[in-house]
């Protein structure tokens, strides 16, 4: 049961015998009323203050329930960004290493490349070295053999004895005997070259073989007429009347 203060101010009590004194009693119930007034004051203040915090306790509670959604929403956002740049990541560096393989796999095969290259033309330089020394040391043999033998007709006792007589009448003879000389001269060079072309492989002609073919006549003797006559030795003498002047 719910009491106003002013029904506490307006209560009336009915008169009997050796009861409450009434201004007492009246007295007593105006001071409750005005209690009760105060309290109902307050309470009405207490429940608008409450009404207000309500909302503000809703608006805070809306807020707070707005703020998770975003949170939540941006951490979806965060979580897919960085899976994303994880992905990306992982494929670049995939990428890298595919690059990085492909040319490191490149430049072994340029290097290898190279080094094959390089042995190749050492092969081949060794080889034509090769070649050119066997041809040199052929050249040098034949040489030797045509001036040896160009030699010894030099050193012949013939010479002595036809030319201890001035007589032009014995020219033939001069030259006949020169002429066999020669002639021996060139057959012990040809069974050189022969047997020279036995222990030495003849290699194919390059310009260095054409070179030295070329050179043996002009390096054996001053001579030759013809460059063509290579292995040749022709020995020019005067003609008679250049002997008898």
């Amino acid at each position: 049961m719910t009491v106003s203060a002013d029904e506490i101010s307006n209560k009336s009590f009915d008169n009997k015998m050796r009861g409450y004194n009434p201004q007492e009693v009246q007295s007593f119930l105006q001071e409750v009323a005005d209690t009760v007034r105060q309290l109902s004051d307050q309470n009405r203040e207490l429940q608008e203050i409450v009404k207000g915090d309500k909302e503000k306790l809703r608006y805070f509670t809306d807020l707070k329930d707005s703020l998770n959604k975003s949170i939540l929403v941006a951490q979806e956002a965060a979580d897919k960004v960085k899976n994303n740049a994880k992905k990306e990541a992982e494929i670049m560096v995939r990428e890298a290493q595919k690059q990085a393989t492909d040319i490191v796999s490149e430049a072994n095969d340029k290097a290898n490349a190279v080094v094959e290259d390089s042995a190749n033309s050492t092969r081949k330089l060794v080889t034509e070295t090769n070649d050119l020394k066997k041809q040199t040391r052929i050249f040098r043999q034949r040489l030797q053999v045509m001036l040896e033998s160009q030699l010894e007709v030099v050193k012949s006792s013939d010479w002595d004895r036809l030319l201890a007589n001035d007589d032009t009448d014995k020219y033939e003879e001069i030259q006949k005997s020169l002429g066999n000389k020669v002639d021996n001269s060139q057959s012990a060079s040809v069974q050189s070259d022969q047997v020279t072309s036995v222990d030495q492989p003849i290699f194919s002609d390059g310009p260095e073989s054409a070179a030295s073919s070329a050179a043996q006549p002009a390096s054996a003797s001053g001579t030759v007429d013809n460059p063509q006559a290579a292995g040749k030795t022709v020995v020019i003498f005067p003609d008679s009347d250049s002997a008898a002047k």
